[in-house]
């Protein structure tokens, strides 16, 4: 992923601005239906969809759950995003937070096609609006001082992922491209020597 020059310490600071804005410390958990609620956004899952038919939440929810994981319709007066509930708390809070990123970025929704008949259909895609909110989703649930904050307490990667309700697999990779994991490192050295 190759950013806009400033774009992630921009990402690290919003993170802390909207704890600051949601009355949070710069290292609390911010859940994704909390800044949901601040943002306006509407969190719904497919059986919460009204009018959606049963064959339409099958297909979501049980026979092809691992497809999809959320999806964001903005609308001028209420967006609404409507997230998989099959998925782990920790991907489904990093579901949500995409989505919520890319309506913090202004990102331009993608465009579906469909076919005459409504049975083919393509979708536009931007890998580059797609990485950004990515990567401030991740930093909206994992900023660095909550990484900082939960390693001098002495958390293990298990331990922040529970804390913050995140996959271990994104607590690992935020501590990783944080720094703060070479900085803990680098101070093991140090107290040993």
């Amino acid at each position: 992923m190759i950013f806009e020059r400033g774009f992630k310490s921009w990402a690290e600071r919003t993170a802390v601005s909207l704890r600051s804005d949601l009355q949070l410390d710069p290292h609390s958990p911010l859940s994704p239906h909390e800044l949901a609620d601040y943002l306006d956004v509407e969190l719904r899952t497919p059986n919460q969809i009204a009018g959606l038919k049963q064959s339409v939440i099958d297909q979501l929810l049980r026979h092809d759950p691992s497809g999809w994981s959320a999806v964001g319709i903005y609308r001028k007066k209420r967006s609404l995003i409507i997230y998989n509930p099959t998925h782990s708390h920790g991907r489904q809070s990093s579901d949500i937070m995409h989505e919520l990123a890319h309506l913090i970025l202004d990102h331009n929704p993608a465009v579906v096609v469909l076919s005459h008949d409504g049975k083919v259909g393509m979708r536009s895609y931007n890998q580059d609006q797609e990485d950004q909110a990515n990567w401030l989703g991740w930093c909206l649930l994992l900023p660095r001082p909550a990484l900082i904050h939960c390693t001098r307490e002495g958390l293990s990667v298990t331990e922040i992922a529970e804390a913050h309700c995140v996959t271990q697999t994104l607590a690992r990779f935020r501590l990783r491209v944080t720094g703060v994991d070479a900085q803990n490192r680098a101070l093991r050295r140090l107290r040993r020597s």
